[in-house]
């Protein structure tokens, strides 16, 4: 059982930096209590002018107020006197459903509602507290997260590698990079799809107005985002929605999501991205009353994460492992195929 101790604090200023980040070379003159509400997950602007207020932001190594109008290229900090809880890792004794285990890797299986890594306002009962209560000495990834190859969101179920060895680390991250590795998710998603099988490009970034949303950015704000490419393919249609495979070249923040809302099929009960209001079918009371009891067995975005994919990092052997559709969105299809069913006869 292993904690992660924390970096030690700036020899200078006696603080801890929870977030550094660079401004663009084309940055527009911005107060700097704007800039870093787009930045920092969770953050208000009351809390990054109190920050600033107790001389914790700083600019070029300079501590400095929330009226400060960033430039370009400068460097900007943020530092507080405790470290930050996410490397403040305990060990937690939570379930693991392992698919897979070797001394290299591990295959797990990850319920909906389970958050990867913490982060702000989550710093237990996720699945590294779990790995590290459950495993000692992970290696590493380039974010200091203990065994991560790569994430999956909170209320998305299903696979996810998890490295337990340097070798397999740098091994596995690179399959991923190199977009050598198998993923392949289902999805309930609103309408009913036109084409049977396609390939979403669009490259993703953050949300300008929603920081807590991802979007696409076309024609002359391509640069903005990070290159996406999605493959989907219709595995069954139910009237009002469709179940899809997606299969992910590239492995971007809620990549899949932002793709089907994209092209106007967002995923079914996805409140952030709207999928939790009636987007398709009837203004029938009675069809409100089928969509909401949908909603209430299946509380969550209606995304799982079904095949995973990849080269064995000591062995070469390619793995592949399955997972079958959990409860409740089995559950949810099952009442969908109802209705089409019902409207059919």
């Amino acid at each position: 059982m292993a904690d992660y101790t924390p970096q030690l604090p700036d020899e200078d200023t006696g603080l801890y930096e929870h977030h550094s980040f660079i401004a663009d070379k084309g940055q527009a003159p911005l107060r700097i209590d704007k800039w870093l509400m787009n930045k920092v997950e969770n953050a208000t602007r009351n809390k990054i002018q109190a920050a600033a207020k107790e001389g914790n932001i700083y600019v070029n190594d300079q501590p400095v107020k929330s009226n400060y109008k960033v430039k370009p290229l400068d460097v900007i900090k943020v530092l507080f006197e405790h470290p930050p809880f996410e490397n403040l890792l305990v060990g937690e004794d939570l379930p693991l459903d392992i698919v897979y285990e070797d001394d290299t890797l591990l295959v797990v299986n990850k319920p909906a509602g389970m958050v990867v890594h913490p982060g702000h306002g989550n710093y237990s009962g996720t699945l590294i507290n779990a790995l590290i209560y459950h495993f000692d000495n992970l290696p590493k990834n380039s974010s200091d997260r203990p065994g991560l190859v790569h994430r999956i969101d909170k209320d998305t179920s299903g696979l996810l590698v998890v490295a337990k060895t340097e070798h397999a680390m740098a091994h596995l991250s690179k399959q991923f990079k190199d977009k050598t590795s198998e993923r392949e998710y289902v999805a309930i998603v609103w309408g009913n799809m036109e084409e049977d099988e396609g390939t979403i490009e669009g490259n993703i970034g953050r949300h300008p107005k929603n920081r807590l949303q991802n979007t696409v950015y076309m024609d002359d704000d391509a640069d903005k985002g990070k290159p996406a490419v999605t493959h989907y393919k219709v595995l069954e249609r139910l009237t009002y929605v469709t179940l899809v495979s997606c299969k992910l070249e590239t492995g971007r923040t809620h990549q899949i999501r932002v793709h089907m809302k994209h092209i106007g099929h967002t995923l079914f009960n996805d409140e952030r991205y709207g999928g939790e209001r009636i987007l398709k079918g009837t203004t029938f009371t009675k069809y409100k009353q089928f969509v909401d009891n949908c909603f209430k067995v299946l509380p969550r975005q209606a995304l799982h994460a079904k095949t995973l994919g990849f080269e064995h990092p000591e062995t070469g052997k390619i793995m592949q492992f399955n997972t079958s559709v959990p409860d409740d969105m089995q559950a949810c299809i099952e009442k969908w195929r109802g209705y089409a069913s019902h409207l059919e006869h």
